[in-house]
């Protein structure tokens, strides 16, 4: 299994980027999957999920800005990031497990069975 995720850049506050993370090697539309973020020094945070059935659960700190989706045809999970903020610095990476059986369990990272290397994404002020 290879998740790969792509997108990141520099962006000023309020601006917008788009993030996408391709898998390979797996039955996609099998899979839940997840978002996460590490910011300097700190630790790995949930940033949103999007269930195989399309179901999606988001961080308090993300809602009303990131939109999580997927395509089941291009095995590619995206993440919608508006008007962001320079607390949303971080790298960026995307997770998948077919194991997950409930919503609220999609926010815990040792759920997770396969990991993508990140994308680094710098919100300027």
């Amino acid at each position: 299994v290879q998740l790969q995720a792509s997108g990141g850049g520099l962006v000023q506050a309020g601006g917008s980027l788009r993030l996408s993370c391709a898998a390979s090697g797996l039955t996609f539309s099998n899979y839940g999957m997840g978002w996460f973020r590490q910011a300097p020094g700190k630790e790995h945070e949930f940033v949103a999920a999007v269930t195989w059935g399309g179901g999606t659960l988001y961080a308090d700190s993300v809602k009303g800005r990131f939109t999580v989706s997927r395509d089941n045809a291009k095995n590619t999970v995206y993440l919608q990031m508006n008007n962001l903020k320079p607390e949303d610095t971080a790298v960026y990476s995307c997770a998948a497990d077919r194991t997950i059986y409930t919503l609220n369990h999609y926010n815990r990272r040792d759920k997770y069975d396969y990991w993508g290397q990140g994308t680094l994404v710098t919100v300027s002020s």
